[in-house]
């Protein structure tokens, strides 16, 4: 287990390494001009040259890329003063140093950006995959058991309904029946103190979580068909395990495997941020940072995003290979 896992964090670094670089390049030769962004469209033309030469942007591109890479993890001294110039943007652990620069827009350290936003994102990741396991676990299994009947073909047409929405339809109709109409949720926004945090990320949860939760219960579904069809499970019932029992301990343990594997996905997927979700209920969290820092071209804002993102899908997929030897014990021995 212990050379399994330093396998697969060494390939986890190349992973982000390469993403990060890759994304690095293309950010580099889009054709806007990030000094012309900040200096405004009416600036002269040596203001921004000023302000090109301040962003560093005047330097040749590997240029660029080796100073980037150079301050993204450096060494630097323990205790950081604010009044420090050259670890002003920087967040210290010990000796070991991160920089990801300043944003070119909002003129304020990134890895403090990031620090805002990811916990409202994580905030709504949680909340929407625990309703996604809710209600798709829970559907999916109640269609196998009743498989045939009218509560199997009410599940698969729901999540057929689902999965064929559009999430940014699903989010409008949640706004206008439970936030316009019957007045019960707030249409959007972030609030003001934990009550209204918990409250505004009700809608933008659910939103995220019904789309998700169509296609656990498709695949619940059809993974517990097949397993309550097989021999150990008709053994199982033989013995006298009632049938909650066989369901619950034979069947739907195995279902899960699968399932994980789609929901380390998701999890990595969403801890990245909802893009269209979090612009659509102006959820203040990585998904609406990353398209203004895109439509800005503020380059240090967008590979923060850009960390943050493959760094999750990453973990998130070495915690699905976890879990897959504590779900299965065939696994575990090979």
């Amino acid at each position: 287990m212990t050379r399994f896992l330093l396998r697969r964090l060494a390939w986890a670094a190349f992973t982000i390494w390469a993403v990060v670089t890759a994304a690095f390049f293309v950010n580099c030769v889009l054709p806007s001009d990030p000094a012309r962004m900040v200096a405004g469209p009416q600036a002269r033309p040596a203001d921004v040259a000023r302000i090109r030469q301040q962003l560093g942007l005047g330097e040749p591109v590997h240029v660029q890329y080796a100073i980037f890479m150079r301050r993204l993890v450096h060494a630097g001294p323990s205790d950081l003063a604010p009044s420090d110039a050259a670890h002003g943007s920087c967040a210290a652990l010990g000796r070991l140093h991160f920089d990801l620069g300043r944003s070119y827009t909002m003129r304020r350290p990134v890895l403090t950006v990031l620090g805002e936003r990811l916990p409202r994102t994580l905030q709504l990741a949680a909340a929407a995959l625990v309703l996604q396991l809710l209600f798709g676990v829970g559907l999916g299994v109640v269609a196998a058991v009743r498989r045939g009947k009218l509560t199997d073909h009410a599940a698969v047409g729901v999540s057929l309904l689902g999965v064929s929405a559009p999430t940014f339809l699903t989010g409008l109709l949640l706004q206008f029946v439970l936030g316009h109409k019957l007045r019960l949720l707030p249409t959007d926004g972030y609030g003001k103190d934990a009550a209204e945090h918990a409250l505004s990320a009700i809608l933008p949860a659910l939103t995220l979580a019904l789309f998700g939760a169509a296609s656990y219960t498709r695949l619940v579904r059809d993974e517990m068909i097949g397993l309550l069809g097989q021999d150990y499970v008709r053994t199982a019932r033989a013995k006298g395990v009632s049938g909650a029992g066989v369901v619950v301990r034979h069947a739907l343990r195995n279902a899960l495997v699968p399932l994980v594997t789609v929901l380390g996905l998701d999890l990595g997927t969403l801890v990245g941020g909802a893009v269209v979700t979090e612009t659509l209920f102006r959820w203040p969290g990585l998904g609406a940072m990353s398209v203004n820092a895109m439509l800005d071209r503020d380059g240090p804002l967008i590979l923060g995003a850009v960390i943050v993102t493959s760094t999750a899908v990453v973990l998130s997929n070495i915690v699905v290979d976890v879990c897959y030897f504590a779900l299965d014990p065939r696994i575990r021995k090979a």
